[in-house]
């Protein structure tokens, strides 16, 4: 018995992707399911996250917060990043520029992908920050792009952090992220 290798897969494209029903993402061709539905807990928690960066947007008419919104990288890779700043990006379809700022929120059906494969595409593009956060914890790991590859640089629960290198550079709090969930 032979062991299906990726060749041994059907490979799909942006254009199949955008006739789907439900919550997808495509890798490399391979589509992943976003089932099920994100919990309560994760829905607000990307709305707090969200909410940080307001006031960014709100001085800066180039810079976009956005939540759950495709990133196309290719003709075969669609991401969805759970919360993404994108600053500098006229596209209404899609995101089409890199994020400077990535938020990903575990869940046990995403942390694999999440702390994996995506760490990897992430960290490939260039995204400037990358942010895993562990809703159980109440603990969001930040990794910053050196350049080269992504250095963890920050464990925050409580602190305040400062985004610099980034179009409009600016402080998170976590504590108010957080907060409602202490």
């Amino acid at each position: 018995m032979s062991i299906l290798t990726k060749e041994d897969l059907p490979a799909y494209t942006y254009e199949d992707y955008q006739h789907w029903e439900g919550d997808w993402e495509l890798i490399e061709g391979i589509p992943y399911a976003m089932a099920p539905a994100p919990v309560k807990r994760h829905q607000m928690l990307a709305l707090a996250i969200g909410s940080e960066f307001l006031p960014i947007s709100d001085k800066c008419p180039y810079c976009d917060v956005l939540l759950d919104e495709d990133w196309k990288l290719d003709s075969n890779t669609v991401l969805k990043p759970d919360v993404a700043l994108v600053c500098y990006d006229d596209n209404p379809n899609f995101i089409s520029k890199t994020p400077e700022v990535v938020f990903e929120i575990l869940s046990p059906s995403t942390a694999r992908r999440d702390e994996g494969i995506k760490f990897e595409r992430y960290e490939e593009q260039g995204v400037k920050y990358y942010i895993l956060v562990y809703p159980d914890e109440l603990l969001a790991k930040v990794y910053q792009h050196n350049g080269d590859k992504f250095k963890k640089v920050a464990e925050c629960d409580t602190e305040n952090f400062d985004f610099k290198d980034i179009s409009c550079p600016f402080s998170f709090s976590f504590k108010k992220v957080f907060k409602r969930f202490r």
